[in-house]
């Protein structure tokens, strides 16, 4: 199974999002537009995963209660973009949040303590609203959004999968705050 944790977001937001990509649509040529009911923000990648460290998985993201964490929070501001050969990565980011920060260390610690290796670069967190975009004019693309904020009240465990072709994210478990 492919994995991973994330933020998931609400109607609204994934509203925004989809906004943001409809600008960013009017000034590509093409691009591998991220489907708006898969917007998410990735907090963990653990790839491709065994049936038997399910239940593992699950157990080290229970520690996420041991901080305390509240409802809170975060706020995306500003749109940028990973240049890539091929087309580029277009993504909107989030302002710095410790609380973000503490629980993506959390989690990071309790999966690498459960035997998981996590990647060791810095948590940038961005949501992804496409890939290999190439644009009409490399100079002329607007503001794609404005700053909003987002409501994070849980966290999940993400299954990546491939059915008929269409790229599908269910959530097998969840942790609330």
């Amino acid at each position: 199974m492919r994995l991973f944790i994330a933020i998931n977001f609400s109607n609204e937001i994934k509203g925004k999002l989809a906004a943001a990509q409809d600008v960013l649509r009017k000034y590509a040529l093409s691009g591998n537009f991220t489907r708006p009911e898969n917007l998410h923000l990735t907090l963990i990648f653990l790839g491709e995963t065994p049936q038997n460290r399910l239940e593992t998985i699950k157990q080290a993201i229970d520690p996420i209660e041991s901080i305390d964490v509240k409802a809170f929070e975060l706020r995306a501001n500003g749109s940028g973009r990973f240049r890539r050969n091929g087309g580029d990565i277009w993504w909107i980011g989030m302002e710095e949040n410790q609380t973000l920060k503490k629980i993506h260390s959390v989690l990071a610690d309790s999966l690498t303590a459960s035997g998981f290796e996590i990647e060791e670069r810095e948590f940038k967190p961005h949501l992804t609203l496409a890939r290999k975009v190439l644009l009409k004019n490399d100079k002329n693309v607007p503001k794609i959004t404005d700053s909003f904020n987002i409501t994070v009240d849980k966290i999940s465990l993400m299954k990546s999968e491939q059915i008929k072709g269409t790229l599908i994210y269910t959530e097998i478990y969840s942790k609330s705050f």
